[in-house]
């Protein structure tokens, strides 16, 4: 037989049985811990993580009942919901025997006892138990991706050109393992973008993890994306799947991976380039599959140019990048949305509130969005909740701050070559990248116009 990887506690008041148990098992364990005292249960079960604890069923309180091994069959199930108990006694019988399975022992064993039929018993308490534990992990799993399928998705829509090119990226990279870095301001959707690849890629049957990176301490972020083994520090009371790990089949999402420190950086680089992670307080490395989406709000590549991002990671996360413009830079989508999230909130608090009026639309048209999609979302939201009528004014949205008016410009520097080629980029943009069309509207020549973006690196 091949136990010898299991570890077992024997626990039983006569010390004679005891020596005998330790004796015949140890050469097939990796472990035999013996006690004779089953108060110490709860705490040899709190340092070692045993595959088969054999328990005596009559102790001195009790010598023929049975019920104080019952009772500490019960602990031992609370302690550990997957613990495989066989029972010990020399006062069996058929009716014990039952009560035992039933109150969640996996096997009875008379005194004196065979040694063949132990052994066998034990090896097949180790099997049931590593079983035990792998169903228990699969069902973590089923955790996940059934947490993913329940999440309210509202649909990712957006009719101005800028977004039709982001669905058309997004079409294209979908059905890849590329891995992808979506760009973008706060609210703009950058997981609606990611969960919109995940369920047109090959893997959307698989699991979706998202982490926050922003949220994850440098303490815990080994922790909590690699994992960590038993006793690795303090509170590690058991084995731990990391992100990475659970996320293996399927798709891992990073958001806010401008957020991490340089040691972090390197700690995921490592990762992603051997596609395997080293849990906390282990040598052993356990191999992933995953595909990879990355996003951020920072302009990483700034961020790289100041050596603040490593450019060898931003090389692997960034196969392909996705750019989310802001709402205010494609302002012939506030009307769709704000339809799309009236019908989704009415709905939800039950109102009668039917459509938005024509001035109360110019309003949210006129209004700048600092907080993008997200800011429109809370704003119909709140509208809804708080109007009165079946139509939506201007005075039921209360915005941050005054409209922008339309020939208004944000300033976000007061540098004049900066503002000079933010001017440039956007006039280009507006003309589709017309060089005639561009420069009359700038009223520059076209030889002047191409000097001042030879000049900007445009």
């Amino acid at each position: 037989m091949d136990t010898k990887k299991g570890k077992i506690l024997a626990v039983d008041d006569n010390d004679d049985i005891l020596f005998a148990l330790k004796l015949l098992l140890k050469p097939h364990a990796e472990l035999i811990k013996t006690s004779n005292n089953p108060s110490e249960i709860p705490g040899l079960m709190a340092s070692e993580d045993f595959d088969v604890i054999l328990l005596d069923m009559n102790f001195t309180k009790d010598a023929i009942s049975g019920q104080e091994g019952f009772d500490w069959l019960q602990k031992i199930l609370e302690i550990d919901p997957e613990a495989v108990v066989v029972f010990i006694t020399a006062y069996g019988d058929a009716e014990k025997a039952v009560k035992a399975i039933k109150a969640g022992a996996t096997d009875f064993i008379l005194k004196p006892w065979q040694n063949e039929k132990l052994i066998a018993t034990v090896s097949a308490s180790v099997q049931l138990r590593r079983s035990r534990l792998e169903a228990s992990g699969l069902k973590t799993r089923q955790k996940e991706i059934s947490q993913v399928l329940d999440q309210p998705f509202q649909d990712f829509i957006g009719g101005s050109p800028e977004m039709q090119e982001v669905f058309t990226t997004i079409k294209k990279v979908a059905k890849t393992d590329a891995n992808v870095l979506i760009l973008g301001e706060n609210g703009t959707g950058k997981e609606l973008v990611a969960r919109a690849l995940y369920r047109n890629s090959p893997r959307k049957e698989e699991v979706f993890i998202s982490v926050d990176l922003g949220s994850i301490s440098e303490t815990l972020f080994e922790s909590e994306l690699f994992g960590h083994v038993k006793g690795a520090f303090t509170d590690a009371i058991k084995d731990k799947s990391g992100r990475f790990e659970i996320a293996s089949g399927g798709t891992l999402f990073l958001d806010e991976i401008g957020n991490l420190s340089p040691p972090m950086q390197a700690k995921l680089l490592t990762v992603i380039e051997r596609k395997e992670v080293i849990k906390v307080g282990s040598t052993k490395p356990i191999p992933i599959d995953i595909r990879l989406i990355s996003a951020t709000n920072n302009n990483i590549h700034q961020m790289v140019a100041d050596e603040s991002f490593r450019q060898d990671l931003l090389y692997r996360i960034n196969t392909v990048e996705i750019h989310l413009p802001p709402l205010r830079d494609r302002t012939g989508d506030i009307p769709l949305l704000a339809e799309h999230f009236l019908g989704i909130y009415k709905k939800k608090y039950k109102k009668n509130v039917n459509k938005i009026s024509s001035e109360a639309m110019t309003k949210l048209n006129q209004y700048h969005w600092p907080g993008n999609v997200r800011e429109l979302q809370h704003a119909i939201e709140r509208a809804i909740i708080m109007s009165d009528s079946n139509t939506l004014q201007p005075g039921d949205f209360i915005l941050s701050s005054q409209p922008k008016k339309s020939d208004e410009m944000e300033l976000q520097t007061y540098n004049l070559d900066e503002i000079e080629k933010n001017v440039i980029l956007k006039v280009m943009k507006q003309n589709k990248g017309n060089i005639s069309q561009a420069a009359a509207e700038l009223g520059l020549t076209r030889t002047s116009l191409y000097r001042r973006m030879e000049k900007y690196g445009l």
